[in-house]
């Protein structure tokens, strides 16, 4: 799994990315989900796991507790129900799984997590998450996309928000001085996860902010709620403001925009048609240029109200 960072005495390490940066792969995360699971199937995991669910307390068997919270995993995205075995040992990343043709999981988590039971949940979504990824014959090209794939994908059905709240700054002792050092699990940046968490509650009306304890992840949700609200308001979307449709058209007129723009024309003036990403699942939509007009999303089935 993901590798902690400055603080987190696990992996490399280093400081915190904040902000967008992986949003392009994220996008083609979501398209590839709605793909392979279609509109009706992503809608199966309207319900997040609820926290009550993985809490982990001090006083119960780490190896015990590690599993029942594993088999929550395993129920929640749906995998067959099999023998299990969860181990801990010394590692580079927080977890470790063991992606085999049987029935049987096997999950590895780092040692702290014997003691620290916080994020337990966090990291046994993503290593189930591989895990059904794997059997669903889903995956991107290179560890990197794969595991932002993996992130992504554990968000938007209902089991990732633990990784976004596994975000928090604590102090901590350096010698004999007392600083803050900042956790995270997790490829996506805290944003990201944010985002793509806000995506969620937008499509399927689950929204996990009151579950979140870490103030840090509550901020970086409402910030990647703010980025999500943005795709709800780019042009052709009728939602969008004035300066950015006065702007469409004078592209329109031109019957070309720069590549930021995320829209794009094709066609003559006389049969002009613009696309655009759908703002749930980012497959393009193609419209005729033909004033205000309400499309549906094939993949996903947003319905969106549009102004070509």
């Amino acid at each position: 799994m993901g590798e902690p960072t400055e603080g987190g005495g696990m992996g490399a390490g280093g400081p915190i990315v904040h902000g967008f940066p992986h949003l392009e792969t994220v996008h083609s995360a979501l398209t590839a989900l709605y793909r392979r699971l279609s509109a009706d199937g992503v809608a199966r995991y309207a319900a997040s796991v609820r926290p009550e669910l993985v809490d982990f307390p001090d006083d119960e068997d780490p190896y015990l507790g590690a599993l029942r919270v594993a088999r929550v995993m395993v129920g929640h995205l749906r995998l067959p129900d099999a023998r299990m075995v969860v181990g801990f040992r010394d590692m580079a990343h927080a977890g470790n799984v063991e992606l085999a043709a049987g029935p049987e999981y096997f999950v590895e988590l780092h040692s702290r997590f014997r003691t620290d039971r916080r994020d337990v949940g966090a990291v046994l979504a993503h290593e189930v998450a591989h895990v059904w990824l794997h059997r669903l014959g889903l995956s991107f090209p290179g560890t990197r996309d794969n595991e932002i794939l993996t992130d992504t994908a554990t968000a938007y059905l209902g089991a990732g928000w633990l990784l976004l709240d596994a975000y928090r700054q604590e102090p901590a002792m350096r010698g004999e001085r007392i600083t803050t050092a900042a956790y995270k699990l997790g490829y996506l940046t805290p944003e990201e996860f944010g985002y793509v968490l806000a995506k969620r509650a937008t499509a399927l009306g689950d929204d996990i902010e009151p579950w979140l304890r870490s103030p840090q992840a509550a901020d970086a949700y409402r910030a990647g709620l703010d980025r999500a609200r943005q795709d709800l308001r780019r042009p052709p979307l009728d939602a969008a403001p004035w300066a950015a449709r006065r702007l469409y058209a004078r592209h329109r007129r031109a019957g070309a925009a720069p590549d930021p723009a995320g829209y794009a024309f094709t066609g003559s003036p006389t049969d002009l048609r613009v696309s655009f990403p759908c703002p749930t699942c980012f497959q393009r939509i193609r419209l005729p240029c033909k004033g205000r007009l309400r499309a549906r999303c094939t993949l996903c089935g947003t319905e969106l109200e549009c102004d070509t």
